[in-house]
């Protein structure tokens, strides 16, 4: 996979938030209330209404064809924020929706659309292309400060125009977890909107918390029927933990530690630190949100022509602390007696050579997708309880 194609990078944590960035020119404010700064909202055809059946593939090789059907009144909203995928030449995107912004929720926001409503709008994110003049050690001309405003502007207006009062669940992951973050210690935190959140899900970004797992006044979730609590990890495999260079999951300069919180665990009533099998759905077109390499085979002889594939029981996943790294260990319980892949794909590799700092993070949500849509659920009825 070519270097410029990692849609899911981890941007800012892999060295762009510590190169000095140019100064920006102003800018004029998006106006939110334009719908087409918008990749994704309630009652229209848009990005969000993608293909998301899904081919079951069980441990002795039986297929059977998942459906999928969007809520017709869910009681709850989701407001997303993408990871890096824009393919833009500049150090921040335009307002342009392009394949690679359709190609993220399609992988990572769509399926939540079973569950609630779906809001998520373009921001002038930070690009692939700052992200890899970062890398290699220059100066970055991406502009992080403008992808906050955006995405706080976005907000701002669904607060003030859509919410009414509803439930919403915050959705990101890598730089639109970064941001999200920073969205929640702003925006949210002991702030009147902190009444509306369900939960926020912080996905392939270190979530820096206390000794008693608290982001600000946002406790981890610890169990599946709790409302205002966060929920986060990065993943890697369990075969091959972070090593000393990677900095996802690892304990900040403060000597706060990465959050990590397992979904599946939660649901089967376990601590996140107990092993527990995920329920994956995986793209039969490429890792995560990235297309360009072509997926294993997902069993022998099996032709998908699906989106989407599940593997019952093939993944498992428990939270490890060790040494400076906090992470979701995943494990794939091969068996070679059987038609199924004995092993996923999902690393990123550059020239053939596995970047093992990066861990899983192109498929991070893709891992846990059916643990989320369904802990998301449990968790606004112990919001509406309330």
């Amino acid at each position: 996979m070519r270097l410029a194609a990692m849609g899911l990078a981890a941007m800012l944590t892999m060295g762009a938030a510590a190169c000095a960035q140019t100064t920006p020119a102003p800018t004029t404010p998006n106006d939110y209330a334009k719908t087409d700064n918008w990749l994704c909202l309630p009652g229209r055809q848009d990005a969000c209404a993608s293909d998301q059946t899904t081919t079951i593939v069980e441990a002795d090789g039986k297929t059977a064809v998942e459906p999928f059907k969007a809520a017709a009144a869910p009681a709850y909203d989701c407001f997303y924020v993408y990871p890096t995928v824009s393919t833009d030449s500049g150090g921040n995107s335009d307002m342009i929706i392009d394949p690679a912004e359709r190609r993220v929720v399609d992988q990572q926001l769509a399926r939540f659309g079973s569950k609630c409503r779906v809001f998520a709008p373009m921001y002038r994110q930070v690009t692939l292309a700052a992200l890899r003049t970062a890398m290699l050690g220059g100066r970055s001309p991406g502009d992080g400060e403008l992808a906050y405003a955006d995405v706080r502007d976005a907000w701002r207006w669904y607060l003030a125009n859509e919410n009414k009062g509803r439930g919403v669940v915050l959705i990101g992951h890598s730089q639109g977890s970064r941001i999200l973050l920073s969205l929640l210690k702003n925006e949210i935190d002991g702030q009147p909107a902190q009444k509306q959140m369900i939960s926020a899900l912080v996905l392939g970004m270190n979530t820096p918390v206390d000794a008693a797992g608290n982001y600000g006044s946002i406790p981890l979730c610890t169990k599946a029927d709790q409302a205002g609590c966060l929920v986060t990890y990065v993943s890697f495999r369990a075969t091959s933990p972070p090593p000393a260079n990677s900095r996802f999951g690892k304990t900040d300069p403060e000597g706060r530690r990465a959050g990590c919180v397992n979904p599946a665990a939660l649901l089967a009533g376990k601590a996140s630190s107990d092993e527990a099998p995920l329920h994956a759905y995986l793209s039969s077109k490429g890792f995560g949100a990235v297309e360009g390499q072509a997926p294993k085979p997902f069993a022998k002889d099996l032709k998908v022509t699906t989106p989407f594939v599940s593997m019952p029981g093939l993944l498992s996943a428990r939270c490890v602390s060790d040494g400076e790294f906090t992470y979701l260990a995943v494990k794939v319980n091969a068996d070679p007696a059987d038609p199924r892949a004995d092993e996923i794909g999902g690393d990123i590799s550059v020239a053939g050579v596995i970047l093992k700092d990066w861990g899983l993070h192109l498929i991070d949500v893709n891992l846990a997708m059916g643990d989320l849509v369904a802990l998301v659920d449990r968790q606004a009825a112990a919001y509406g309880a309330k």
